[in-house]
């Protein structure tokens, strides 16, 4: 089982359509049907809704493919290979961002498979409700959690399954609740501010591949170096978008005939849904429901234990998984036993961390886009090798991409992150017609990208230039020359 290690190239295999599977897997959960609510609760129409819903997913998962491309030139994780941008110590930084972002997606979405799990269990006749989400907990953690911790091969075969059971009944779901759509309702939503459709297509770009950018890389690595670079990028967006923009516009249609249903689902994403099913349909619901959540929590706590590694911590894969699922598990009783709010919780965190990780998301695309050669995978796992200790230039840039982003949004959802959208004086104020769009996201992508290219174009010249400075070993790991500074890949 593969840590932070390189996957050697005997055992890299497949074809890049092989990474269609874990991709739909992943984002085949029916809470795309909830992110109708969440995009026309910016208040603008139908098609308004549809533009900024597929446009922004789209767009955010071909950043995740453009980063997908950067595993079959390295063989190692997303987090491992970063360190060519920001050096073997400056990359403990964006391990660290990286990490907090995939346990926090990892923890909302075993909140929502608990609350879906709860809510289908009461309506059943289960009476007591605490025992009900205890039960849910438990269940939840135990298939996501051992499924993480087993690893790729095990992770692949449980992602195969899930995909065609969950899009099966997912179908099925989408056939029952059919008859609730109401074109004319729909078509008849006011048209809102383009302030508004970018504030949606915003959220949307958050919400989605920005949320999988740290994790591109994690699964094209085990290709061999011959698969196409277009099939990478192409197949890890198909598979990613196609399921996300279906349930999301289906969504739209739903929620935009039945504003009551687009309300509940603000506080219960996936409960809210069981509302407007039959009875016999509740357990294929929870089951569509559930596994579709679980898809997606284990390709985070595997890619956040990946993370947890590439931040120096010693311990083996699977340690660093549970202690991920560990924290997963605390997290969510304390958002479903003692808050009231899902969606408050939820929002604060995607656009805090959403600045952060699109001005990571920035510079390893411009990194990417400079290099010409595969990467000198025995350096990336010492500071004596070509990438170095710290890149001072691409930490300065994250910084400056993180502090502009966080001054140009809004985040009053939590209060204690009131103190966002410090800069939005310069178009109107928080108050004003552009502090929802939450340019700041754009920003931080842009600043990351533009900055890295101007300020480490010669840097990663240098580094193609010199070549590998330390030996290559046996399995993936560095030779004697970086064998101080192998304790970040372990077995």
């Amino acid at each position: 089982m593969a840590g932070t290690d390189v996957i050697p190239e005997s055992e890299r295999k497949g074809k890049p359509a092989d990474l269609f599977m874990p991709w739909f897997a992943a984002n085949i959960s029916v809470f795309g049907i909830s992110w109708g609510a969440f995009v026309l609760g910016f208040g603008i129409s139908f098609w308004q809704a549809v533009l900024a819903s597929v446009v922004g997913v789209v767009a955010s998962f071909v950043l995740v493919g453009l980063i997908a491309i950067a595993g079959k030139r390295g063989s190692a994780p997303t987090l491992v290979l970063s360190r060519a941008a920001f050096g073997y110590n400056g990359n403990r930084v964006s391990a660290a961002i990286s990490w907090i972002l995939t346990v926090g997606w990892e923890t909302f979405l075993c909140v929502m498979a608990t609350l879906a799990a709860a809510t289908v269990m009461e309506a059943l006749g289960f009476g007591n409700h605490t025992a009900a989400q205890v039960v849910a907990l438990v269940v939840v953690v135990l298939v996501a959690g051992g499924a993480g911790v087993l690893g790729f091969d095990t992770l692949m075969k449980v992602q195969t399954w899930i995909t065609w059971i969950t899009a099966a009944l997912t179908i099925v779901y989408l056939v029952l609740v059919l008859p609730r759509i109401d074109l004319d309702v729909v078509t008849a939503l006011p048209a809102g501010s383009a302030t508004a459709v970018v504030g949606a297509f915003v959220m949307v770009l958050t919400g989605f591949g920005l949320g999988w950018v740290n994790a591109g890389a994690d699964y094209s690595r085990y290709l061999p170096r011959s698969a196409s670079t277009r099939g990478v990028v192409g197949w890890t967006t198909f598979g990613s978008a196609l399921p996300c923009v279906a349930l999301v516009v289906f969504g739209l249609l739903l929620v935009g005939s039945d504003p009551d249903l687009g309300a509940a689902i603000q506080s219960d994403p996936i409960g809210a849904l069981t509302t407007i099913l039959p009875t016999w349909f509740l357990v294929p619901f929870a089951v569509v429901a559930i596994l579709g959540l679980i898809g997606g929590i284990i390709l985070d706590i595997y890619s956040s234990g990946l993370s947890l590694l590439a931040t120096g911590l010693p311990v083996a894969r699977p340690v660093a998984t549970a202690i991920d699922g560990t924290i997963m598990t605390l997290g969510t009783i304390v958002i479903v036993f003692f808050t009231d709010s899902f969606f408050v919780p939820f929002q604060g965190f995607l656009i805090t961390l959403g600045v952060v990780i699109a001005g990571w998301a920035g510079i390893m695309l411009a990194d990417i886009a400079l290099r010409r050669r595969d990467y000198a995978e025995a350096d990336l796992f010492t500071t004596r090798g070509v990438y170095g200790a710290v890149n001072g230039r691409a930490m300065a840039v994250l910084a400056v991409a993180t502090v502009v982003g966080w001054g140009f949004v809004v985040n009053t959802y939590a209060g204690w992150l009131g103190w966002q959208g410090y800069l939005l004086g310069a178009v109107g104020g928080k108050e004003g017609d552009w502090a929802w769009a939450n340019l700041g996201v754009l920003f931080a992508l842009v600043i990351g990208f533009v900055g890295y290219l101007l300020l480490c174009r010669g840097r990663v010249r240098h580094q193609e230039e010199t070549g590998s400075l330390v030996s290559f070993g046996t399995a993936g790991t560095a030779g004697p020359a970086g064998a101080a500074d192998t304790a970040s890949s372990p077995r």
